[in-house]
């Protein structure tokens, strides 16, 4: 059997050497260092120490990307094959063992023709404005999948349909069971459509996705259940001439980990004008729906309260930092007890480039909850963010930022924070993706 699949493989390889028209290989580099200071928000900060609130600190990125590329006689707009293995070094400066280094991407595609194509193994998932699939790379690690693509892309359609399965390496003979794997799910299957219109410049996304997760007794470590969840749902750009307008929609169902049934969705909508070259302007509101009845007992006091039903929308794999203010900081931690009063978000943003290589972005934000507390008020606060890059050329740009948030009563309790209230966060990154290689024969 060994020896009729070596032969298989050999075939095949023989047949596309022959055939092939060119072989095209590509190193590149990412490299990324950002440090950041933070000052205020800290759960359950002790006002008398004004050190336990503050934090700085250097993250560092070392990514390295080989791509190798064939074509063929018959396709050589298009490569028959592709192959992408990329390899990344991240962590905070000074930090010792254990080090985080890991595959970000490993992964073949085939272009069947005419647009036709097959992706496997570890790859990025990013779609329309990246809220529900993204690459996250603000995060440093990235957000990738391992998963199996088939899609069609032509004549303005565009039909991707991808699934995931992930196992536990220590558990392959018996059950199916899952735990710190790449992504938190134990299956998924989504399929995604676009259509860009041809008669007006309007393309229109539609989205669905289940999601199998699976409880597992903390004590026993063994398998309590396998429950489902979906989300559907649709992003819409309408762009004409110096406008911009987007909306998106979705809603969830089903069950999470522990089988309580969830009822979230969330709505957004946002408006762009491109003035000139020099000044752009926009603004939206976005909507996450929260759980009802929420309350958080006051500092110093126990208490959990059960909720029948989530309806606290889950952001999934998108790339949060894009959204809900730059701190996000409403959604980067959990609420006590684990469940959300979701948010709303309102913002207006003022974008200048008084030349071609820098852009200086200044913004608002008014946060507040979307459901209603029993404790305490909606609002939670207010933003101010500005930040300004700088691209130095050859593949290099310097970017810094501010953020400073004053919150209300209500960030106090819910948080569990310190009285003052405020938040301050400043950053600066450095960033440089040069390639050390590119052959072709």
């Amino acid at each position: 059997m060994l020896k009729r699949w070596l032969c298989f493989v050999l075939g095949i390889c023989l047949t596309l050497g022959a055939s092939a028209q060119s072989h095209l290989f590509n190193l590149d580099s990412d490299f990324l260092t950002r440090g950041e200071i933070r000052k205020g928000g800290t759960a359950q900060a002790d006002p008398d120490d004004p050190q336990k609130d503050f934090a700085a600190f250097l993250l560092g990125r070392a990514r390295l990307t080989a791509g190798y590329q064939l074509f063929t006689k018959k396709q050589k707009d298009k490569p028959l094959l592709e192959v992408n293995v990329s390899g990344q070094f991240c962590g905070t400066w000074g930090m010792g063992s254990p080090l985080t280094f890991e595959a970000y991407e490993a992964w073949a595609a085939v272009n069947f023709g005419p647009g036709f194509f097959a992706k496997l193994g570890r790859q990025s998932l990013s779609y329309d404005d990246q809220r529900v699939f993204g690459s996250d790379d603000w995060s440093l690690t990235g957000l990738s999948h391992d998963a199996l693509k088939l899609g069609y892309e032509g004549q303005g359609h565009k039909v991707h349909m991808f699934g995931a399965f992930n196992q536990n390496p220590e558990n392959m003979n018996g059950g199916t069971y899952y735990s710190d794997g790449l992504q938190p799910y134990k299956a998924m299957a989504a399929l995604w459509y676009h259509w860009d219109m041809p008669w007006i410049p309007l393309g229109v996304s539609l989205l669905g996705i289940n999601l199998t997760t699976q409880a597992v007794n903390e004590v026993s470590e063994k398998q309590e259940g396998v429950f489902n969840q979906q989300m559907f749902g649709g992003y819409l750009l309408f762009h004409p001439k110096k406008w911009e307008v987007e909306a998106a929609g979705y809603y969830q169902m089903g069950k999470e980990e522990h089988g309580v049934p969830i009822q979230a969705w969330m709505a957004s909508g946002k408006v762009s004008f491109t003035a000139s070259e020099q000044w752009k302007f926009y603004g939206g509101y976005d909507y996450l729906s929260g759980d009802k009845d929420f309350a958080v007992p006051p500092g110093h006091h126990l208490g959990m309260q059960r909720h029948d039903v989530i309806r606290g929308f889950s952001l999934l794999y998108g790339s949060h930092h894009k959204f809900y203010g730059a701190m996000v900081f409403f959604y980067l931690s959990d609420y006590y007890g684990g469940f959300t009063p979701g948010l709303q978000n309102a913002y207006v943003n003022a974008q200048w480039s008084p030349v071609s290589q820098l852009t200086l972005d200044l913004g608002y934000h008014f946060l507040a909850t979307a459901a209603k507390l029993r404790n305490a008020d909606m609002p939670l606060g207010h933003e101010v963010e500005f930040s300004a890059s700088y691209d130095l050329g050859h593949t290099m740009s310097i970017s810094l930022g501010y953020s400073f948030m004053r919150g209300t009563k209500t960030m106090e309790v819910l948080k569990r924070t310190s009285s003052k209230r405020e938040l301050h966060w400043g950053w600066i990154m450095f960033q440089a993706s040069p390639r050390f290689l590119q052959s072709k024969r």
